[in-house]
């Protein structure tokens, strides 16, 4: 089995007042292998972000559920770290201080924490503006500051939340690439949701599409892609093959949900 598995999960939001009850996730199964860099994709509103949360325990499901190493998870632990893309970096904490915040949760001592936290500050790329605040990052800076503070706390799964939306294409490229060199040197089990068909191809070793809404997996499409992988991969007859597959699946979804926003890809 693998290191997180998720069984026939579901989720009902309760309607308010006049509204009426909102399934937001179906019968969701997946397995997740150790060291396994998985990305999802999906219509707007699929419950993309609604999985990540109850992967984590912030949300309880209606039904089914998520074992981690056999054990079902029942509340937010730091065995699963959650990356946001608005970055939540605690403004007036330098970039050093900000990554041992999870340290410091956890109760490690001063010194340990901040041996700790260098070595991942060190891990991003970051080790000149280890005392700068988040003010004077760039957007990309800011976003591997949070990286480095989930990987810090070793957490046995990372869960990211489309990471790069809030920032320009030529970034966003440029975080991917970063983000897979990082996950070479050390092969962390992550489960990454991200609208851009492109992100998904290049960065997982498989990539889960999923319905519109009420989601459900509708395809697990492994990416038999060599690594490492640089940005030329995306020229490559193979990427745009599996480019135009994903593309034709959730356009044929967005088209029969009558929900017109479309999935992003540059170049599809």
């Amino acid at each position: 089995m693998g290191v997180l598995q998720i069984e026939h999960l579901g989720l009902i939001y309760p309607g308010r007042a006049a509204s009426l009850p909102f399934v937001a996730l179906r019968d969701v199964d997946l397995n997740i292998n150790e060291g396994e860099f998985v990305t999802i994709v999906g219509p707007s509103g699929c419950g993309k972000s609604t999985l990540l949360m109850l992967v984590a325990a912030l949300l309880a499901p209606t039904s089914g559920r998520v074992l981690l190493d056999d054990s079902p998870v029942s509340k937010p632990g730091p065995d699963r770290a959650l990356v946001f893309q608005d970055f939540a970096l605690l403004p007036w904490r330098t970039v050093l201080r900000n990554v041992e915040l999870g340290l410091e949760l956890q109760g490690v001592a001063t010194r340990d924490r901040e041996e700790n936290a260098r070595r991942f500050v060190d891990m991003v790329g970051l080790r000149a503006f280890a005392n700068h605040y988040p003010h004077q990052l760039s957007g990309g800076m800011r976003q591997r500051v949070g990286i480095a503070r989930a990987l810090s706390v070793d957490p046995r799964v990372l869960l990211m939340d489309e990471p790069f939306g809030a920032l320009d294409a030529q970034v966003r490229q440029v975080m991917g690439q970063e983000l897979s060199r990082i996950w070479e040197r050390d092969r962390k089990t992550i489960l990454f949701v991200t609208h851009d068909i492109d992100e998904a191809v290049f960065l997982g070793d498989r990539v889960i599409v999923m319905s519109a809404s009420p989601g459900r997996v509708i395809a697990d499409i492994p990416i038999d892609q060599a690594r490492p992988r640089d940005l030329s991969i995306r020229n490559e007859p193979a990427f745009s093959a599996y480019r135009a597959r994903i593309w034709t699946m959730l356009e044929e979804q967005v088209r029969a949900s009558g929900a017109w926003g479309t999935p992003e890809s540059a170049t599809a």
